[in-house]
């Protein structure tokens, strides 16, 4: 082999590499955009990176909400206690009783963490404004609200 075609194969490798290493790229980056794992379709409410979407949802008395994490990160969907209705039943992901106890369990175990593609669901069966928090990213503003009918 000579030293022109010897040179002229190292470049065709280079490019092959270069090349296949830009594809395992945008597929990479590709997934970060919808998060991969979640499920298409099947929720009503979506987790991004720090929101809700949509941030608000209105739904009838009996229906069932399903949160789908669409993100990489971790999310909760926990209920401000002062933000439902009195006759409402509290709901956390995780099952808590509280804001207090959400954030506590949280706080010290990661309790009611909803991880990347995995769903949560609750149903509705009292009318009025439900107002929700993500527990990790509360401070970027992960709220929401569900607007329940009659």
């Amino acid at each position: 082999m000579t030293e022109h075609q010897s040179r002229d194969l190292s470049t065709v490798t280079r490019r092959r590499v270069l090349a296949a290493l830009g594809s395992v790229g945008a597929v990479g980056v590709a997934g970060c955009a919808g998060g991969g794992d979640s499920p298409e379709g099947d929720y009503d409410v979506g987790m991004t990176a720090v929101a809700y979407d949509p941030t608000e949802i209105t739904v009838s008395v009996g229906d069932t909400v399903v949160w789908a994490n669409t993100s990489s990160r971790g999310h909760t969907v926990t209920a401000y206690d002062s933000g439902i209705p009195d006759e409402a039943a509290f709901f956390a992901s995780g099952g808590y009783d509280s804001t207090e106890a959400a954030r506590d369990a949280f706080g010290s175990e990661l309790g009611g963490l909803i991880d990347s593609g995995d769903t949560w669901s609750h149903t509705f069966e009292v009318a009025g404004e439900y107002e929700y928090v993500c527990l990790p990213h509360e401070a970027s503003g992960m709220v929401g609200t569900v607007v329940v009918k009659e």
